[in-house]
């Protein structure tokens, strides 16, 4: 069992007399154009505009990953897609969480799938310092129905998950055109498109010949999202791909110092993430994701209010 400090309890209980009030002054993507998702991207990439996908829900000091408290935060200044990670209980609960173990990101200890949703509930998540914080799992369908109308979610499934019990929690909360689905294999990809249809589903595009592979295997092109890697940039996939409907992800996460975001930070050259932008990347995937929003709204790539679905205040 962890640890915990004196100065960790009595940060996490001053904190928890006032947690946020959800969904104050943020900005949202309301998807206006349509209520298509592949529409609402086709959108943004027309008005030469840059998404940001805050990878695990954006945490930073105090505020931990797969928390809706941190993604909320994030939202009060940009208007980002945020990834995130699900796991399922022992008893069959789904809730954000990316690790196999409980150790690293809660107060808790063992594997996610060995413990029941009772015990999970009860936890305190950890921030990247191991700082306890106030803020309590929570299930995919509390991310969902805060999401709703809010953000869009894209969900990486764990080991533990069960894909049909997913999609009908998606379904169950109206949320089919605002969740992009990550795939490992084409298989997975059939089988997340035969479930829910009219979802995106994103998987690894680094060659031409695997788009081909995912049409032959029925998946349409209009409902696909590339993820071209996270290690060399690549403008002539990114071009021939944006010919065939196909919107790009590319991701500057990462662990350091090896990971792009980790040598952008070091070198203080955030116009990296506009140059990504302007090279035909349609979705940043980043650690970093509200340094790349300040640096693509600087540049005029940054998602405008009143466009494309985007609403709410956008501030620092």
């Amino acid at each position: 069992m962890r640890t915990l400090t004196l100065c960790a309890v009595a940060i996490a209980a001053s904190l928890a007399m006032s947690p946020p009030a959800f969904g104050q002054e943020s900005v949202g993507f309301t998807l206006d154009s349509g209520g298509d998702l592949s529409a609402f991207l086709d959108c943004h990439e027309a008005a030469s505009q840059t998404l940001i996908s805050a990878h695990r829900g954006g945490p930073s000091a105090g505020l931990p990953e797969n928390a809706i408290e941190t993604m909320d935060a994030i939202l009060t200044a940009y208007p980002v897609i945020m990834e995130v990670d699900i796991a399922r209980t022992a008893d069959g609960t789904h809730a954000l969480m990316h690790d196999r173990t409980l150790d690293r990101t809660t107060t808790g200890t063992g594997n996610i799938y060995e413990r029941d949703w009772q015990y999970v509930s009860g936890l305190h998540l950890t921030d990247s310092s191991g700082w306890v914080t106030p803020y309590r799992v929570p299930t995919l369908a509390m991310a969902l129905e805060w999401a709703r109308g809010r953000t869009i979610l894209q969900l990486d499934f764990k080991r533990s998950a069960d894909l049909a019990e997913v999609a009908q929690l998606v379904r169950d909360a109206g949320m089919e055109q605002q969740v992009i689905l990550i795939a490992y294999t084409i298989e997975q990809a059939q089988e997340l498109h035969v479930l829910l249809p009219e979802a995106m589903i994103s998987f690894s595009i680094q060659q031409l010949e695997r788009l081909e592979e995912a049409e032959a295997a029925g998946l349409p092109a209009d409902r696909i999202v590339a993820f071209t890697g996270t290690r060399i940039p690549r403008p002539e996939l990114y071009a021939a791909l944006d010919a065939m409907d196909v919107e790009v992800i590319f991701g500057t996460l990462g662990r350091p110092p090896r990971s792009i975001d980790s040598m952008i930070e070091r070198f203080g050259t955030d116009e990296r993430y506009v140059e990504l932008g302007e090279g035909g990347v349609d979705i940043l995937a980043t650690d970093r994701p509200r340094d790349a929003a300040r640096a693509l709204r600087e540049a005029g790539r940054m998602p405008e209010i009143g466009l494309c679905g985007v609403n709410g205040p956008l501030e620092d």
